[in-house]
């Protein structure tokens, strides 16, 4: 087309638009995380020393080239496995030093164990938590903590701590114990620590919980834990009824020179079975030293209201010549009082030198050593031969 002089040149709206549209070449458009990988402890020195001097020889290069080059230098992998050496690098910080999103949901909790070998006591001294769920509408909780022992979780081994109010960094600093545990609990169970929400209008809630072996602990040593808190773990219901008790008793036994009898002493119980409907027993217990012609041997304690740890404190005397011992045997009987009705047989136990185990051991002990006070906690069984079950 010629232009007149003066004229201006014309383009039709078709010849505009194919220019606009139609620059040239589309490339793709690169994604900020290409230009920016993660890197657990940042950049690596490979990364850092692999981009090399240009050649005059070389022709120039794009900048987004020279950007490839740099990052794509940690490793020799292709693009295509590049994704999968990212993912499994970001795997590896968060287990090294990043928390989990159940720790930072459900909170952190601190505390610390104490196996008391000698007196058969596990000591949990709860200190703080930090940053807990919030569960109330103001946006915080009523924290408390409460203790189980598995297998056999019941109101029997249940412990708690005090409740406090309105916080989501509680700090308690209480000792709950457990008394009578054995070497032999010590191997088999496993300690769970529960956080809930107390709430007086409904039921408390959960918030979170740990489980503790109780064979990572060594005897008199005490062991700190600072534990994430995890989601509630279902507690196996089939667990071996075999390991079914009736609870644990603190006897103590001392032959008396000085008023030449037996002191038995009866200490406290601990974990009784339940026999009433609102899940705890009215304890008591009766001893008798058999055979006895005369059925005077029977003692009994008081009775101890709603408990499954009842302590008693008390001590009765046989009046009987040491060189006697050898023959008779002590029978203990734990029971659960009733009004109205007979009462309930919890559980026994028969020391003496037709005895087993720890009872006999026991009641050697006594006789070995006089005027010595010998405690055991022995564990009490549903079935007490030659004793009569009724009170």
């Amino acid at each position: 087309m010629t232009l007149r002089k003066g004229e201006r040149a014309t383009i039709s709206i078709q010849e505009h638009m194919a220019i606009d549209v139609c620059p040239g070449p589309i490339k793709p458009i690169k994604q900020i995380s290409d230009y920016f990988p993660r890197f657990p402890r940042g950049l690596p020195a490979a990364a850092a020393a692999a981009r090399p001097a240009l050649s005059p020889a070389e022709p120039p290069r794009h900048e987004d080239e020279d950007v490839d080059q740099l990052f794509g230098a940690y490793g020799a992998s292709g693009p295509a496995e590049r994704p999968a050496r990212r993912a499994a690098e970001e795997e590896a910080a968060d287990a090294e030093g990043y928390e989990s999103d159940d720790c930072t949901a459900l909170g952190t909790l601190d505390f610390s164990l104490l196996y008391d070998h000698e007196n058969n006591a596990l000591h949990c001294t709860i200190n703080k938590a930090k940053g807990l769920k919030p569960m109330d509408h103001n946006g915080l909780a009523d924290p408390y903590v409460k203790l189980h022992l598995l297998p056999g979780a019941s109101k029997a081994n249940k412990l708690r701590t005090k409740t406090l109010r309105n916080t989501l960094n509680p700090t308690w600093n209480e000792t709950l114990t457990y008394y009578g545990i054995t070497d032999e609990d010590m191997i088999r169970k496993t300690l769970r620590i529960s956080v809930c929400d107390e709430d007086k209008f409904r039921h408390n809630e959960f918030i979170g919980e740990t489980r503790i072996p109780l064979k990572k602990l060594k005897p008199n040593q005490t062991k700190t834990f600072s534990i994430c808190l995890e989601k509630q773990l279902p507690i196996d219901k089939t667990e071996d009824k075999s390991l079914e008790e009736r609870g644990r008793i603190l006897i103590s036994l001392k032959y008396s020179s000085q008023k030449q009898g037996l002191l038995v002493g009866i200490i406290r119980c601990a974990h009784l079975a339940a026999m009433d409907a609102n899940g705890y027993s009215d304890p008591y217990v009766k001893t008798y030293l058999k055979p006895d012609e005369d059925k005077k041997s029977k003692h009994k304690t008081a009775v101890k209201k709603k408990t499954l740890n009842p302590e008693f404190n008390e001590e009765f005397c046989y009046e009987i010549k040491h060189g006697d011992l050898a023959k008779k045997t002590l029978e203990v009987t734990v029971w659960d009082y009733d009004i109205g009705k007979s009462n309930d047989f919890i559980g026994g136990v028969v020391l003496g030198i037709n005895a087993k185990g720890e009872r006999l051991k026991h009641w050697f002990d006594c006789l070995k050593n006089k005027d010595k006070k010998i405690e055991r906690w022995h564990t009490l069984t549903n079935e007490l031969p030659g004793a009569i079950l009724s009170d």
